[in-house]
């Protein structure tokens, strides 16, 4: 695919490894519709994706755990950008590791509302539109929590195994349509979103979310008869 004028929804793009997708795709001369829940960091990569040299870029706030907020925010974007061509399903939260009662019951709630409801939700609602176009891409950012099974993340894997399996399942629903499904499952990556779960993690040796979004683009734009429908990143 040549990325080059293609539009482009990226949620969680405020910041960690959406933020760098949004870069990375505003280097190519992307079409970028960023979703995020803080409006000022929002503002803050419009402003580096123009800089950069993106063909458009909007920020849209957006709770993702609430449905009407998501309904609205995708009219909005396909409204503003006449339609989408590819569709970055990245957002996603951490909870503190450990056995499942230790788990806060809102906290159990708010991740599986954004790690998997929320990206089906908002799935749903494009993909009448990617079908009509002549390249259409969904790329699912997951995690090897999506993969292999490991203590403490019971409520964290249980998303990721779901949307790995959402992901495998849309392949298959699509694969007439000409909308190519993908999933990436990257091992710990170097950003906050450990330390907002207030979890102490060695950040460090992480793979660099620059380094992944560049995994993202080298995905995304492979010749027509080359597709990847599942890449895994190790440390």
């Amino acid at each position: 695919m040549n990325l080059t004028g293609k539009r482009v929804i990226v949620t969680g793009g405020s910041d960690g490894i959406g933020r760098h997708i949004c870069l990375k795709l505003a280097d190519q001369g992307c079409a970028i519709a960023i979703v995020g829940r803080n409006q000022a960091r929002l503002d803050a990569v419009v402003a580096e994706c123009k800089a950069r040299g993106a063909a458009e870029a909007r920020a849209y706030a957006a709770d993702l755990t609430d449905a009407a907020a998501i309904e609205q925010a995708a009219a909005a974007m396909l409204d503003d950008f006449g339609g989408i061509d590819i569709l970055i399903n990245n957002a996603g939260i951490w909870h503190k590791a450990g056995p499942l009662d230790s788990i806060d019951a809102d906290m159990l709630v708010a991740t599986v509302q954004t790690n998997l409801t929320a990206l089906m939700q908002l799935t749903r609602h494009v993909l009448p539109v990617l079908r009509q176009q002549e390249e259409a891409a969904i790329l699912n950012v997951a995690s090897k929590s999506g993969v292999v099974a490991q203590a403490g993340q019971s409520v964290y894997s249980a998303t990721k195994y779901g949307v790995r399996g959402f992901t495998d399942v849309l392949k298959v629903d699509e694969a007439e349509t000409g909308v190519r499904v993908a999933g990436l499952y990257q091992s710990g990556t170097n950003t906050g979103m450990f330390a907002k779960a207030d979890e102490d993690v060695p950040n460090h040796i992480f793979t660099e979310p620059d380094d992944l979004a560049d995994v993202v683009v080298f995905m995304l734009s492979r010749p027509p008869k080359l597709w990847m429908h599942e890449v895994r990143v190790e440390l």
